[in-house]
């Protein structure tokens, strides 16, 4: 039987330790490709505290493993941030940070090495307690160039470095709730074909700009159309509808899809001319029962896009850009819907935990409790997480808890709180043995 009390004892003891832990990481920089600060810092904590194995693979991910068994649970957490934005938005220096009685600002406290940190003492107190089961062992990553590309790295763990875990548990924030999916995402890109002339008499050319104005009013439609019969371009709405879709079910789980034009690009010769060539990105949030082939026809289908037939071509972004070590690891901009069933093991060992250690609703600081406890324990995430690769692409069981909150991530002036980061340590802790219970 699990001793949830002398394991929250023992996880409250080391909130001074991951505080220091995380204020470490965050005081250098460590934007996507650029987050070899963050992986020796990790690295260099992992071994102070005795990890039986620290790797750091050819991408750059940092990976350190407690037990010597055959079988794998994992904790995954990337290093990565993205960029502070404009500095007068901050009240504080975004790398050195603040910290008072009970929170920790900087860039990247809530997105997301606060979970790395969690993670890596929830593995010392596995060690320590005889908490692995046996068989087992614990690995505990820290992830590069998601902010970038979610999942690439768990493309190059699984395919190259050839290990395949059990079942991952993702770090990323979760308000203190459990997470057991989310949407999937992908980016398009339309490019339109026109015929230059000077701009004095526009009826001798094909303004690409106008072609495709027509086909982001189709595109709008997309997001904005209801599903009826009688409406030519359905709505992604239709995605909760039976009618439509045999995956409803978790669809409105998730919640629908939506499209937005995220970018817009173009060619002439000059300001006095008729526009040659137009494209645009769009961003592509994906619920249960669409694919990216399903997305992409479904664009290709879009009566102005069939009217310019030829003109026109529909496409998906592929990512190449080499990681800090130089890594290139290319793959399609396609990060998959996945969820996990809420009867699985898995969910079913996690909520377990949770309830052992404090009971059946989120917990947090006091400003936090209201808005978490007005939400269901196990509930789903609204951005997109290294799950898409992990679960999306490759099967391998996911479910979420982590640190911090969503509404941090990529915003200014980000914080998280010290509770949080020992209230998931010792959540971490209890699991695998409720897993195997």
């Amino acid at each position: 039987m699990l001793d949830f009390n002398k394991i929250k004892e023992v996880a409250q003891g080391y909130q001074a330790d991951m505080t220091a832990f995380l204020r470490a990481i965050v005081k250098n920089p460590g934007e996507s490709c650029d987050e070899k600060a963050h992986v020796e810092t990790i690295a260099a904590e992992m071994k102070k505290l005795d990890f039986d194995e620290v790797v750091i693979d050819p991408q750059g991910n940092v990976i350190g493993y407690m037990g010597t068994g055959d079988k794998i649970i994992a904790f995954d957490g990337h290093i990565d941030t993205v960029g502070i934005g404009n500095i007068n938005n901050w009240t504080f220096d975004p790398y050195d940070g603040y910290e008072n009685e009970t929170e920790i600002g900087g860039r990247g406290v809530s997105d997301q090495c606060g979970g790395v940190v969690s993670a890596v003492y929830g593995a010392k107190i596995m060690k320590d307690y005889n908490l692995i089961p046996e068989g087992y062992k614990i690995m505990v990553v820290g992830s590069v160039q998601e902010e970038d590309c979610d999942g690439l790295c768990w493309q190059y763990i699984i395919n190259e470095d050839k290990v395949r875990p059990e079942f991952v548990v993702s770090t990323e924030p979760t308000d203190g709730g459990i997470y057991r999916g989310q949407r999937g995402r992908m980016e398009i890109r339309i490019d339109v074909k026109g015929v230059s002339c000077h701009g004095s008499a526009p009826e001798r050319g094909d303004n690409a700009i106008y072609k495709m104005a027509d086909i982001l009013q189709d595109v709008r439609a997309l997001n904005e159309n209801d599903d009826a019969d009688e409406t030519e371009i359905k709505g992604l709405v239709k995605m909760l509808n039976p009618k439509y879709n045999p995956d409803w079910e978790e669809a409105r789980f998730l919640g629908r899809g939506t499209v937005t034009t995220s970018q817009i690009f173009y060619t002439s010769p000059s300001r006095c001319a008729v526009a040659d060539s137009c494209a645009v990105s769009l961003d592509r949030r994906m619920t249960f029962g669409e694919t990216w082939e399903s997305c992409l026809d479904e664009i290709r289908n879009l009566p102005s896009v069939k009217k310019y037939g030829d003109d026109v071509v529909v496409s998906m972004y592929n990512y190449d850009r080499p990681s800090y070590t130089g890594c290139v690891y290319e793959i399609e901009c396609y990060f998959p819907t996945w969820a996990i069933p809420k009867d699985h093991k898995v969910t079913k060992a996690l909520e377990a935990a949770y309830h052992g250690l404090y009971g059946d609703k989120r917990i947090g600081a006091a400003d936090t409790l209201e808005m978490r406890q007005a939400r269901p324990l196990t509930d789903k995430w609204t951005f997109s997480t290294n799950g898409v690769s992990i679960m999306g692409r490759n099967g391998i069981p996911c479910i979420g808890f982590g640190p911090g909150a969503e509404a941090q991530a990529h915003a200014p002036n980000e914080m998280t709180w010290k509770q949080d980061l020992v209230t998931c340590a010792a959540v971490y802790a209890a699991l695998p043995m409720s897993y195997c219970e």
